[in-house]
This record gives C-alpha cells, sequence and structure tokens, in this order.
C-alpha cells in the first residue's frame, strides 16, 4: 500500500515517488561525467532464505556546479537480476533540498502487473568526514504505478553546496544507493486446499471469533456427525433454520475447495450486519451456540450429544471442622475458566481451582441448627468430560484501575494433560476413578490484541497427529508445535542484542498474542470422538442442495470469467413505465435496474439481437424501434434518439462502445406501436421537427400518478392541438379542461413548471424525451381541501417525504415502527406523530436521539427539545452508509466505477466530484488514482469506501495540508498502546491555522455536543505515539516531521475517554469491557 501523492510544496522528508511538478523535459539534460562501480555488500548466506544478496552502487558525479539541467539518472545496476538506477534532482525536485530516489530502470518493458519489493538506502557521502555521510533508509513495493520511490527533501541545497561541509569537494559528489532486494511470498495467491487439504472462513466485518470456534467445532467429527443427522427438511431455509445452516456451513467446509462464508449461519442466528461487526466474547458464543444446539436436539436421534461431548461435573461442599455437618452441591459445566494471574501453567489454575477456603473468624459459616461453625469450602471434580473446554481468564477486573483490562502473563500448557496426577487430588472421594483422564491437546484458539478488541485465530490438529494447523479466517496454513503452543503462552519477548558485545539491555516487550481458550480430548474417548464422517451421513437433500448452489455457484463463476465477452442490454418497453411509475418511481420514466436484461455476445449483430427479442417478447423484428437513452446534465435519464439503419448494422459490442455504455451495459427504449386491433404496427417515420413526448397523469383526490402513454408531436405545433388526445388517453370527456406541466428535473429539487398551451412545443423547449405531467382543471365551485391540489405540490410532496424508523432505546431489536413524514416537519410536527403513534397525549414526553449509522448505535446526546426546526436538521448528520455492488469488467478503472456510483446515489450537486479510499482498521491507506485498474485492487480485507471530495478541497494553498484524522482510546492495560476505531476522514488545514480553529471546524463537521466535545482530547501521532496538543499550536507545524513511511502513520488523533459502564467482578470476566452480550435470537 502507498502513501497518496504529496501536494506540491510540501516539506518532504519522508520517501515519497518522485513526482515532477514541472512540465521539463528529463530527456534533455546535458549529460555528465560519471564514474559507477557496484560492489558486494553481504552475501547470500547470511540472508533469510527469501532474500538475495545486497549491493552498493556507489555514483561518483564531477562538474556537479557545471550541471543546468533539471534531473539526472545513474548508470544502471543490477540487484537480485533486477535494474536500477538513481535519479537525482541537483537543484531540488521544487524544494530547495537536493531530491533523490531510487528507480527500476527497465520499468516502461516490464509485464502488466509487476511489482517488486526492496528495502534500500541513499547516502550523499562526506569526503572530508565519512563518519558525517547523510544516509537515510527507506522501503518499498515498487510496481507499475510507483516505479520510482525516495525524498524529495534530501538534503539542503545549502549545506550541499558548502564546500566546508565536504559534501561537494573540486566539484564532485559521490552517491551511494545500498539495496536489497526480497522476493515477496503471494499472500493471495496462498491456496489452503491446496496446501493443507482444509479451507478457511470468511470473515463478514468482525467474526474471527465465530470463525475460530466454528473450525473447532466442525474439527470434533462426533459432534460434525451429529450437527449432519439433525433433521432438517427440503422446504427449510438456511437463513431461518440454524441446523440446516450449521449442516451446509460444514458440508461446505468438507468439500468445497475455497474458503466458506458464515453469512447464512449468522443469519440463521437472527443477527443483522451490526452483529456481525461487533466482536464477542468467544466463551459466550460458544455456550449460547452450545445451549441452542442442546435444545434443538431435544427430540432427535442425536438428543443429548452436547452433554455427552462437552458435560462434565463437580461438587461444591462446605465442611464443619467442629461438628457434623457438611454440605454438598452438584453442579454440570461445558467448560472451565481458569485463572491466569498468578499462575504458571494449566497444573497452578486446577490447583487453585480446588484449593480449599477456610471460613473462620469473622467469616464463619452458618450450619443449619449448629450456628456459625469454622469450615472449609471447596470444589472437586465428579468426572470430566471426553472433550474439555479450557476458558483461560485473560480480561479481569481491575478495582484500581475501575476496568478491565488484559492479562498478557506467561501461561503455560502441556500438550498431554493429566488430571489423574497425584493421586487423583482434582477428583471428589466418590468421583467414577475407572476412567482415566488423560487429555491430549487438540486446539488452541488465540486472542490477538487488548481489552478493546482484536483477532482471533485458532490452532487446531484435526487428527491429533503431530502436524498442527492454523486456521486464520480465509487462510490455512501448516504450522509446528512450537508456534502453536510456546508461542502461544504469552508473557515477554525480547528482541536480540544490536551490539551482543556491549552491555547493552535487550528491548523487552510484551507480547500481546497468547492463548485464550484451549480444547483437550481424553486420549480413551479418542476412537469414538476422532470417527470417520462421509457423505452417508449426509441427508440427501441436503446434498442436493448444495450440489444445485455448486453448480450455480461454478455458473456465476463462468459467467464472471467471460463478462468482457458479453454486454449486458436492459431493454425498458412502455409496460416497465406503466408498470413503476407510481409504484416504485415518481420522478423520470424507469428504474433500468428493474427491466429485462438481455446477456448478448458482443460479437452478436444488432439484427440478431432483434431476433432475441421477438423470441421474448412476440414482437416481429420489423415492428421494433430502439431509443438510446442519455442521463443529462440536470442529472435526468431520457431517451433521446432512435437507433439509425446503420447503427444497427453494428455488432452489439461496437455499439456499446460507440456510446460509451458504462459497466458495459447498454440501456435502450424499445418502440412498440399497437393498433386498435391490439397487433403491432410498423413504427412511424420519425422526420425532423417530430418529438417523442412522454405523458403522465396525476388525480390530486387520490394523489395517485401513472403514466398513460406516449405522443409524437411536432416541434412547430401547439399543447392546445393534442388535448383532445389526452383526454381520450386518460378516459376524460372530449372538452375536459386540463393543465399541463413539464417535469424538469427532481435533484437537488423539483422543478416543475406550466406550460403555455398557446406557445409553440419548440418555443416550450420540449426535446425528445421530455415528460409532460397533466391533470383536470380545478374547478372554482369544488369544496373540498385537497392536501396537493396540483402536479408540482404533489412532486414536491414525494420529493421530501421521508421515512423514519424509530427504535426504542430500551428494547431496539424488539420496539420499532416506521413513519412516513416530510422533510419540512417541524420538530412539533415529528414529536406529536411519534406520540399518537404510541398512543401517547403528551407528546413533550418523547425524547429522540439521533443514530450512528457505523456503530448502528445512538448518539451520545440526546437531540434537543425543539433544539433543530426540521425533520431534515435532525437527518442531515445521519450520514447513512449504502453498500453497493458494482459489476464492471475486470479492465474497468476507478473513474469507471466512480462514474458508475453517480448513477446510483444522490450528490449534494450536479458538480460534485467522488473519491475512492482504502481503510483498513480506522485508517486511511490510500486514494485510489482514476486510472487504478480494478484487478488490481483486493478488497477481501479491505474497504473500499468512496465519498464526495469537499469543495474547500478543490482549492488547496502550496502550505496548506491535507491531514488524516482518525479518533482513538488508549488501552489501559498498556499506556503506550492505542486503539484505533471508528470512521477516519481527511481535513484540510490552512498554513498558520492552530489547534482551536481546526477543532471548531471538526466539531461543526461531526456535529457532536459541546459537552461531549469537550471531553476529547487532542494529539500529533506518529508511529503511533501521542504527542498531545495545545489549543495554540499551529497544526501545519507539526506535519512537517516526515520520517515515516507512509501518510497513514501521521496524523491528527481525537482521545475519546473509555466511557464503556464497568460491570460487575463475578460478571464473566473474560468479556471485553465494551461488549454486549452475545444472542442468537432463532
Amino acid at each position: 500500500m502507498v502513501t497518496p501523492a504529496p501536494t506540491v510544496g510540501e516539506d518532504e522528508e519522508m520517501p515519497v515517488p518522485y513526482q515532477e511538478v514541472a512540465a521539463a523535459d528529463a530527456d534533455a539534460a546535458q549529460p555528465m561525467e560519471v564514474v559507477a562501480q557496484t560492489e558486494v555488500a553481504s552475501t547470500a548466506e547470511s540472508q533469510p532464505v527469501e532474500d538475495l544478496p545486497t549491493s552498493r552502487f556507489t555514483w561518483t558525479i564531477e562538474n556537479f556546479t557545471q550541471f543546468n539541467g533539471k534531473k539526472q539518472f545513474s548508470e544502471v545496476f543490477v540487484v537480485g537480476g533486477f535494474k536500477w538506477r538513481v535519479l537525482i534532482f541537483p537543484k531540488g525536485n521544487n524544494v530547495d533540498y537536493i531530491s533523490m530516489y531510487l528507480d527500476v530502470a527497465d520499468a516502461a518493458n516490464l509485464p502488466y502487473g509487476w511489482s517488486r519489493y526492496a528495502q534500500f538506502s541513499l547516502s550523499v557521502v562526506n569526503q572530508i568526514q565519512p563518519d558525517y555521510t547523510l544516509r537515510k533508509d527507506t522501503q518499498h513495493q515498487f510496481n507499475d504505478r510507483e516505479s520510482d520511490w525516495g525524498f524529495t527533501s534530501f538534503m539542503p541545497l545549502s549545506e550541499l553546496y558548502d564546500p566546508s561541509r565536504g559534501y561537494l569537494v573540486n566539484g564532485t559528489v559521490v552517491v551511494e544507493a545500498e539495496v536489497s532486494f526480497r522476493r515477496m511470498v503471494d499472500y493471495w495467491a496462498h491456496d489452503s486446499k491446496k496446501e493443507t487439504g482444509y479451507v478457511g472462513l470468511k470473515n463478514l466485518g468482525a467474526t474471527c471469533y465465530v470463525n475460530s470456534l466454528l473450525q473447532t467445532l466442525y474439527h470434533i467429527p462426533y459432534f460434525r456427525k451429529a450437527v449432519y443427522h439433525m433433521p432438517t427438511t427440503e422446504n427449510d431455509m438456511p437463513s431461518g433454520s440454524i441446523p440446516l445452516a450449521l449442516q451446509s456451513l460444514f458440508y461446505k467446509l468438507q468439500y468445497s475447495d475455497s474458503s466458506v462464508a458464515t453469512k447464512e449461519l449468522t443469519k440463521s442466528f437472527g443477527w443483522d450486519t451490526y452483529d456481525s461487526f461487533l466482536q464477542h466474547d468467544v466463551q459466550e458464543l460458544n455456550r449460547v451456540l452450545c445451549e441452542k444446539l442442546e435444545d434443538k436436539m431435544k427430540g432427535t436421534v442425536v438428543e443429548g450429544t452436547i452433554e455427552q461431548l462437552f458435560e462434565g461435573h463437580h461438587i461444591n461442599y462446605i465442611e464443619c471442622r467442629n461438628v457434623d455437618y457438611k454440605s454438598n452441591c452438584k453442579e454440570s459445566f461445558y467448560d472451565l475458566q481458569l485463572d491466569v494471574k498468578a499462575c504458571r501453567d494449566v497444573y497452578s489454575s486446577f490447583d487453585k481451582y480446588v484449593e480449599v477456603e477456610r471460613l473462620e473468624g469473622d467469616n464463619k459459616y452458618h450450619a443449619e441448627n449448629h450456628g456459625l461453625q469454622d469450615a472449609k469450602k471447596g470444589v472437586l471434580f465428579l468426572d470430566f468430560p471426553p472433550v474439555l473446554q479450557l476458558q483461560l481468564k485473560r480480561f479481569e477486573y481491575d478495582y484500581m484501575r475501575d476496568t478491565n483490562v488484559k492479562i498478557n502473563d506467561r501461561y503455560e500448557f502441556p500438550l498431554q494433560l493429566d488430571l489423574d496426577r497425584d493421586g487423583g487430588k482434582y477428583l471428589a472421594p466418590d468421583a467414577d476413578r475407572s476412567t482415566r483422564n488423560l487429555y491430549a491437546l487438540f486446539s488452541v484458539l488465540v486472542h490477538s490484541g487488548g481489552v478493546h478488541g482484536g483477532h482471533y485465530y485458532a490452532f487446531i490438529r484435526p487428527t491429533l497427529s503431530e502436524q498442527w494447523y492454523k486456521f486464520d479466517d480465509e487462510r490455512v496454513t501448516k504450522e509446528g508445535a512450537k508456534r502453536a503452543l510456546e508461542e502461544q503462552y504469552g508473557g515477554e519477548e525480547e528482541f536480540p542484542q544490536i551490539n551482543p558485545g556491549f552491555n547493552n539491555a535487550p528491548f523487552k516487550f510484551m507480547k500481546h498474542s497468547n492463548a485464550y481458550m484451549l480444547v483437550y480430548i481424553r486420549e480413551s474417548d479418542k476412537e469414538k470422538i476422532m470417527c470417520t464422517v462421509d457423505e452417508k451421513d449426509i441427508t440427501e437433500h441436503l446434498r442436493v442442495r448444495l450440489k444445485k448452489e455448486q453448480e450455480d455457484k461454478e455458473h456465476k463463476k463462468k459467467e464472471k470469467a467471460e463478462a468482457h465477452l458479453y454486454t449486458i442490454i436492459k431493454v425498458a418497453r412502455d409496460e416497465d413505465l406503466k408498470q413503476q411509475i407510481g409504484k416504485d418511481i415518481y420522478f423520470d420514466l424507469v428504474d433500468h435496474e428493474k427491466v429485462h436484461n438481455f446477456r448478448i455476445q458482443k460479437q452478436m449483430s444488432f439484427s440478431s439481437f432483434k431476433e432475441e427479442v421477438a423470441k421474448v417478447y412476440g414482437i416481429p423484428v420489423q415492428f421494433q424501434r430502439f431509443w438510446l437513452w442519455a442521463k443529462r446534465h440536470n442529472h435526468t435519464y431520457r431517451p433521446y434518439s432512435p437507433l439509425t439503419p446503420d447503427e444497427e448494422t453494428q455488432y452489439v459490442g461496437q455499439l456499446t462502445e460507440a456510446n460509451k455504455a458504462l459497466s458495459g451495459e447498454l440501456k435502450l427504449f424499445l418502440e412498440v406501436e399497437i393498433g386498435l386491433d391490439l397487433r403491432p404496427l410498423p413504427p412511424p417515420k420519425k422526420l425532423k421537427d417530430d418529438i417523442l413526448l412522454f405523458f403522465k397523469l396525476y388525480n390530486p383526490e387520490k394523489e395517485e400518478l401513472r403514466f398513460m402513454g406516449r405522443l409524437f408531436v411536432k416541434a412547430f405545433g401547439k399543447p392546445s392541438e393534442i388535448l383532445a388526445k389526452l383526454n381520450k388517453m386518460a378516459g376524460f370527456s372530449p372538452d375536459q379542461e386540463i393543465e399541463l406541466y413539464e417535469e424538469i428535473k427532481f435533484e437537488p429539487t423539483v422543478m416543475c413548471e406550466v406550460i403555455d398551451k398557446k406557445l409553440t412545443f419548440c418555443s416550450n423547449q420540449l426535446v425528445d424525451g421530455d415528460i409532460i405531467c397533466f391533470q383536470k382543471s380545478p374547478r372554482a365551485d369544488h369544496d373540498t381541501q385537497m392536501r396537493y391540489p396540483d402536479v408540482p405540490s404533489f412532486l414536491e410532496y414525494v420529493h421530501n417525504r421521508q421515512v423514519v424508523l424509530f427504535l426504542s432505546l430500551e428494547k431496539p431489536k424488539d420496539d420499532d415502527f416506521s413513519l412516513e413524514l416530510s422533510k419540512h416537519h417541524t420538530y412539533d410536527d415529528v414529536v406529536e406523530r411519534v406520540a399518537h403513534q404510541l398512543g401517547l397525549d403528551d407528546s413533550a414526553k418523547i425524547r429522540l436521539t439521533s443514530h450512528n449509522c457505523y456503530s448502528q448505535q445512538p448518539k451520545p446526546q440526546p437531540i434537543k427539545y425543539r433544539g433543530v426546526e426540521h425533520l431534515l436538521d435532525m437527518l442531515i448528520h445521519y450520514n447513512q452508509v449504502v453498500n453497493h455492488s458494482i459489476r464492471l469488467p475486470k479492465n474497468s478503472t476507478i473513474a469507471d466505477v466512480i462514474n458508475d456510483l453517480k448513477t446510483k446515489v444522490q450528490l449534494s450537486s450536479p458538480n460534485a466530484e467522488l473519491r475512492v479510499l482504502e481503510v483498513f482498521y480506522h485508517k486511511i491507506y490510500q486514494i485510489f488514482p482514476l486510472l487504478e485498474k480494478i484487478e488490481n485492487i483486493n478488497d477481501q480485507y479491505w474497504t473500499l469506501r468512496a465519498e464526495e471530495i469537499p469543495e474547500e478541497e478543490k482549492n488547496i494553498g502550496s502550505n496548506d495540508r491535507l491531514i488524516h484524522v482518525y479518533h482513538f482510546m488508549k488501552d489501559i492495560n498498556q499506556t503506550q498502546q492505542i486503539q484505533n476505531f471508528g470512521d477516519p476522514f481527511f481535513l484540510l488545514v490552512r498554513e498558520g491555522e492552530t489547534l482551536a480553529e481546526v477543532k471548531k471546524r471538526i466539531q461543526s463537521k461531526l456535529q457532536v455536543s459541546d459537552e461531549e466535545f469537550s471531553k476529547w482530547k487532542f494529539a500529533f501521532i506518529s508511529m503511533n505515539r501521542p504527542d498531545y496538543l495545545q489549543d495554540s499550536d499551529v497544526i501545519t507545524s507539526c506535519f512537517q516531521r516526515r520520517e515515516v513511511y507512509g501518510a497513514w502513520e501521521q496524523y491528527l488523533g481525537m482521545e475519546h475517554t473509555d466511557t464503556a459502564p464497568k460491570r460487575a467482578y463475578t460478571v464473566n470476566q473474560n468479556r471485553h469491557s465494551y461488549e454486549k452480550p452475545v444472542r442468537i435470537y432463532n
């Protein structure tokens, strides 16, 4: 990933791609005398296996001061079999510094899609005192978009040209480049099935905790077999049946060749998109899921499977020391929570679990009939389950800090666990000791991160062999035992000493990745649990269903692969207009997403396509006439020109390209004339002065708008001449007076104007594709008061109406209703409508709170009583995120994506511009160039976000800065660790602007209340370290320190205090502090 191109005039010390602002001809530079040599600095033996030798290139530039050109390239040198060269700007690349870059010498001749990664340094040698040589190091993924990378502001020209400094001696400058080339392993090319025999699960947003648990459960064959045998029917839908969804998921994991989605399963849980983006506790999900499955298995052939696999029993006892009194309570468990803090390993935790507590002194036990007595209290086990699930209490409530913290202490766990050790000290006296409680480690679920979230993955031994596998969402890899065990113990890790011969202490840091849940399988039950599961265990209807799904998937895959050979032609007819206008749409003529699509080979002639249309609609070819659609400047979409005979002789692909059809789609209107006998007629000859108009009829009494038909009129004819035809079309009497209006546009405001019936159509500025709305003229003696008496008022109403969903603050999933309101409704109008819906007499008792569409939670502050004038003001900062799926040929560019998006979204103005960003873990990593090919973009993990470019960013001054602004919180457990969250954004900061001024703009942009905003702290953050700012600090001066590898590593941070409610210590201590309970609703 690369940083966006720097703004001209920035003070750049960070490595950036070379960008020459001036239009000077580089090749016209005068030749220079150079002496170059390449020297091997290290050998392959000292490099990691994937590394190639490091080479140092020395470039001696003589007569440096006499050079008059703008830039100069060195001779080509070879590293790792690839050609490189150094590019310098002796007088600076539009800065008062010498600019230096490493360049791929043969970039223009390399194949499409090439890339190479290199670590390198550039140096200007001090020829008098070598110790003062200026060297800068960086690394970069070179590709066809960025074939050079380096430092625009490498060294001030004043220092370079000062003879006393030693960099320029006798007119000579010495430049060195040291390059280490590394072969990059292609992460995306990894085929998990081919490499390991297993496939992964796709992450739906924050469902890695679900994936790690599901992989563990799936690889317990006895559990999988039981799931397959749960009764389901062919009429069940996976999204509404947990058993069927789980069967489908397990079947795909067993037989699919690629990663599997869990969307059907999470839908069967009753989860929506919001739930998929909430990270929960894997232990809690395990309990809730097993309880749900246990309930679903009741009354079936697999009833009791959950208990047989996971249920164990222990006894809580209290025994008095001085009287004969003992109290026992038997309890079952599906998993055990083990302490991590102050325990070195699993055995220490079990020792602590069964530790005897003395009840004496002020803590004596009140025994029935014996009063207060000294006693001992403890827990002993009656039996352990075949599959033992151990939850490690990595999350704990810290009373001193009043918050949850993660325990990253070292905690060891054995490959083989013996719970009969020391004479069975964990077992109760009356426990069944006939079963040997010797367990083999089967799965290690890992949590990587802090108390505010992180990532889950699992190490599993599917066959209990020595081979471990890492299941990390979509990716499955083979791993060694050390990786699965020792490296997941947690605790401190240290970097090796840089200078081993000196007394410098090694740098230590606390590992944030460690085991969180352990699954053991009892040795004596291995054969039963690790049973064979094959197709005969899967019901016939499930096999048929999934086989069809696989065939459909292959068909879609084939269609996608062949998409470049086809054109989608969307044909709209009169029938579509009649069906949609007044129901699905009110403005314009048709929604092209709801008309018939023809998938036609580009090499098919258009005449052959017309034969396909004849087969579908039963309309002979000679009666068909097709019109092209055009998007007008006012953002309306209308038919504008019939296809000419010459155009109809072309191939479909030629016609598509000639009309610059977006997304490879061609939109057409099919004109068919119908005679009195309801049979098609040949289309009338269209003369130059003929205009095709479309007509809609409005009924103010019913508040109804519908499509009536179309007519050809003469440009110099008058509307008054067609009134009889319109009355006949509408079923009115011939002498009915009617009013005519032209529907001109509807965005951003409605424009619908009266048509002067006495003027010509030409004088009324009517052209092909225009829409005329008509209605009966209102009668003077009409007593009935109508809400929207004419076409303009009705269209204004339709344009401003808004369906608003209201949720109960206490029960957001259970209590909701929708109301159709107007954006111009006042605050009082809104609360009165809500009160009426709820059956309340006093609307003043209603309190409304805006919704945060990103977190799917209420915003912190309610809307003030009469604090806004209209509903529009309540919704203006809603910032609704809409997901759009866009299908484009793989050779399309980001510009094509943006053009397609403009047809699907409502922009703030006709001139608004869009950009597409790459967002990952709440940071913006790049703005995609318009010419970026979409086939180079991988959105499997990264989010592609489209947004309007603010007007202020279109006029950036030479010293202004476009900075990244991110939300963050401090990790309480690790004071140097910060957690980003929320939605990142860009902000233009003007030269000399202080933090106080910037804060005002940010508060206005985010619409945060004064009370809430006053709690935020602002910091300049570089390399994840915050430097807190004062209101008087000038922001642009902070962002001149650029010793970093990407713009996303320097940003203005807004720190939020962790206001998550603190729960009691006794409530599931392993849950993250900010979480809501896991719920499975179905």
